[in-house]
């Protein structure tokens, strides 16, 4: 089954407006959003460049640049030299970073959980059980084959 742009849209935007709304409840300990999304991509990818992490948020070069210090002086990323240029450095999450990044999701997670229990037990069921499947799509998101990737 071939799903029409206009469902897509609907989904993109109810994904959106939930993971807003699960942010705007449990905010992470005073990390900015963009902080928290280059944290998260750190966790996943390891040590990146600024502009590495400018193209992956994506975000402007400048607003990845703005958004490091403020990980640094909270102790939630380091930067080191880049061992393939001196010249350049890498942002490395630390410790404290991957357990405030696990400690955010938690937070969001107890939020989901109490609005799925506004649910019926049986959407509740399917709503998890979408889980494996939104992580096989944004998994596949990273192979290059969709659109956004070619543009």
């Amino acid at each position: 089954m071939i799903i029409d742009d206009d469902a897509a849209l609907q989904l993109v935007i109810s994904l959106h407006r939930l993971l807003r709304g699960l942010r705007r409840a449990a905010p992470a300990d005073g990390i900015q959003p963009t902080q928290l999304v280059v944290l998260s991509l750190l966790a996943e990818s390891g040590p990146a460049r600024i502009g590495e992490l400018a193209a992956r948020v994506p975000c402007s070069q400048p607003t990845a640049t703005a958004a490091v210090p403020g990980l640094e002086a909270t102790g939630l990323v380091l930067r080191e030299s880049d061992p393939t240029d001196g010249r350049a450095a890498r942002i490395v999450p630390t410790e404290r970073g991957a357990r405030a990044l696990v400690d955010a999701a938690r937070a969001e997670a107890e939020v989901l959980a109490w609005r799925l229990g506004a649910l019926g037990a049986e959407e509740a069921r399917a709503v998890v059980a979408l889980g494996p499947l939104l992580r096989r799509l944004a998994e596949t998101a990273h192979d290059g084959s969709d659109p956004a990737s070619r543009a």
